[in-house]
């Protein structure tokens, strides 16, 4: 590349980020863990029908996928899984437990004898969804696998139970339910996989019930493990319906462990042994903790030495070492500035999972003893000129009442060239998923992809979002459809107003929850050009009398309000009930094996949409073997290029070298 910068207009720049290289960098290593001294971890394989592979650090550094295509590593427990996999070391070499996506059985695999395959630990069930499982920890002493198991009792998805669940590893529950030890049988309805304290003599777990998620309210259950290895006595010990916790663990001196957020922010307390009294550790405006969508995330992990490992910040922005005894912290040095909340250690090795602006997410492992941290594990390797990647600035906009906006705006930027200067960038703004989740700050080629062409993107954490305290949080308690509208259109014209964007030229987009928002802006509000609506909740009515699965069937209760008492209130939030509205283009796009936003709801949409009097320009493509959430390297392009090629015939854009996008009425 020279040194010319060139002047094209916005939205014609030419880039080396093509949607087939953004969609092979999609996702990111989770599920650390130790195995022995090695450290492990699941990785997404785009390219490889979207599935998660088990992957190995050994000791001379080389890495080693442990399991071939098509084994993926990824359970189904309330659809969105969690910590799939389990390993330890015995005199034969490494043996590891793990759930596959295709039958969700356990299975029992030894890399050392690959020629003997993974083995079934656990049956095929024909009722309903089956058996899934989740949470694994391994109980070599007894021979079994102690893990979250979820059983389906009928045909519809509320005919469901889950409980703590003993599996034997020698296989003979492989056919036989029966051989499965049941630990926990009620009452609640959803539960953790149960961490066993040093001297084996206690296990605690969380549990939360209907219709609470667990950020809103959860219990920390503690329970004695008796010589037969069975749990009696199990009581609550912290928590209840407006106290979220999000891990418990034991400290090595036996003390109980655990992130709760009574005071507003999820900080990490301590109950001495056979005590009942607990004590903060550190307390801060920060959390130290997180929404649980998956089974089995850590924030904090206890070292032999006392001190705790611990993912922290305004969302999850360093990795630092927690001394309990002074309530210090110190973080680790380097380039890294957001964290996925998955740990493990092992003496005084800490592995985490770690990113930054510039680097995408990355195995790394901070020695405790001497504060210094080195990747270590699906090392960030610039597929293209750094110079590509956006600049982001971290900004706060005032919303209606004066209330605070966080987002995340990357500006259109590219080393070669610039716009003429005679009017500002489109721009589009994203609402993330959840609602009760974030957008972070890291690189995420799909968002260079519009920026190094051009078109600046804003990520908005509207009110609901955590990383910022529950008040912040519960700003969207029975105001989902409202506060998330507002925020995500107050940043908008914010930036139109200053200007950074073109008010003529603003795109609303999202995923999930994120779907919902896009929708909902669409139908009330005049703010955008366009909008690309991802796997969307579209119907409340539809979506909260059974459409969806369990685990969130009554998250609506919270988010919107509760169905016996304002059942009008569904209809009058619902973008279906208002598709005669939506007078911008948009673009539909929906995975047809997706059974938490099903096709239904945007079916209905259309139909609805194909009433009104004057057609709206739209496309909408349904994607077979895709769910909730795209994995699959040629859906990712395809959804990309599509989204790119809307927004060039709306905002007249020329980029070169993508499909046209044919707008239907």
């Amino acid at each position: 590349m020279g040194d010319t910068v060139q002047t094209l207009a916005y939205g014609s720049w030419p880039s080396p980020i093509d949607a087939s290289l953004a969609a092979a960098h999609d996702g990111h290593p989770d599920y650390v863990g130790f195995v022995g001294d090695e450290a492990w971890w699941t990785e997404p394989r785009p390219t490889e029908g979207g599935r998660r592979a088990l992957v190995r650090r050994r000791a001379d550094g080389t890495e080693e996928t442990v399991l071939p295509a098509p084994w993926n590593v990824r359970s189904r427990v309330i659809e969105y899984g969690g910590h799939p996999w389990a390993g330890a070391v015995r005199e034969e070499g490494p043996l590891v437990v793990f759930v596959d996506f295709a039958d969700q059985r356990l299975y029992a695999y030894e890399p050392a004898d690959p020629t003997s395959g993974p083995r079934p630990l656990t049956p095929v069930s024909p009722v309903g969804d089956g058996l899934r499982w989740v949470d694994p920890q391994m109980h070599l002493e007894s021979g079994e696998v102690w893990c979250v198991l979820e059983e389906f009792t009928g045909e519809g998805p509320a005919d469901v139970r889950r409980l703590v669940a003993a599996v034997p590893l020698d296989g003979s529950a492989a056919q036989d339910r029966g051989a499965v030890r049941e630990l926990t049988d009620g009452p609640h309805r959803f539960v953790t996989g149960p961490r066993v304290s040093p001297d084996g003599r206690h296990a605690a777990w969380l549990a939360w019930d209907h219709p609470r998620m667990p950020w809103d309210g959860s219990e920390l259950m503690v329970a004695e493990v008796s010589s037969d290895g069975t749990l009696r006595a199990a009581r609550r010990a912290a928590g209840g319906p407006d106290e979220s916790i999000a891990q418990a663990d034991w400290g090595r001196d036996g003390s109980l462990l655990y992130s709760s957020d009574r005071t507003g922010w999820w900080n990490l307390y301590r109950r001495a042994v056979g005590g009942e009294v607990s004590e903060p550790l550190c307390t801060r405006e920060e959390e130290f903790g997180g929404p649980l969508w998956t089974i089995g995330r850590r924030w904090f992990a206890p070292l032999e030495s006392g001190l705790i490992a611990v993912v922290h910040g305004r969302g999850a922005t360093a990795l630092g070492i927690l001394d309990p005894e002074t309530g210090e912290v110190v973080d680790t040095a380097g380039p890294w500035t957001e964290y996925a909340a998955t740990l493990a250690v092992d003496g005084s090795r800490v592995v985490a999972v770690a990113a930054s602006p510039r680097s995408a997410y990355e195995v790394i492992e901070l020695d405790a003893r001497t504060g210094r941290a080195r990747v270590v594990g699906a090392p960030h390797d610039d597929p293209v000129d750094p110079a590509y990647y956006p600049e982001p600035q971290i900004r706060t906009f005032t919303g209606p009442a004066g209330r605070e906006i966080h987002a995340h705006i990357y500006p259109p930027h590219h080393p070669g060239h610039v716009a003429p200067g005679d009017g500002p960038p489109p721009y589009v703004v994203r609402a993330h998923g959840g609602p009760t989740g974030r957008a972070p700050l890291v690189l995420d080629l799909q968002i260079a992809y519009f920026t190094s062409r051009g078109i600046g993107v804003a990520e908005v954490n509207y009110g609901g979002s955590t990383g910022y305290g529950r008040e912040y949080r519960n700003r969207l308690r029975e105001q989902w459809g409202v506060v998330d509208v507002e925020d995500c259109a107050a940043v908008a014209l914010a930036l139109a107003e200053e200007g950074t964007a073109d008010r003529g030229r603003l795109a609303v987009r999202g995923g999930s929850a994120g779907g919902w928002t896009t929708a909902a802006s669409l139908v009330s509000t005049d703010v955008y050009a366009c909008g690309t609506i991802l796997y969307p909740i579209l119907d409340l009515v539809g979506w909260g009398a059974g459409e969806t699965h369990d685990f969130e069937s009554q998250y609506l209760e919270t988010l919107v309000g509760p169905l016996a008492e304002v059942p009008a209130r569904y209809a009058e939030r619902s973008p279906t009930e208002h598709a005669d509205q939506v007078t911008a283009p948009f673009l539909l796009l929906q995975g047809l094996d997706d059974v938490i936003c099903p096709p239904a709801q945007c079916e209905r949409f259309l139909a609805r949409l194909e009433e009104r009097a004057r057609p709206v320009p739209h496309a909408y493509i349904a994607f077979e073997g895709e769910g909730h959430g795209f994995r699959r390297a040629d859906t990712m392009v395809r959804v990309l290029e599509a989204e790119l090629s809307l927004y060039a015939q709306v905002f007249g854009l020329n980029p070169p070298g993508v499909p046209t996008l044919e707008l239907g009425k």
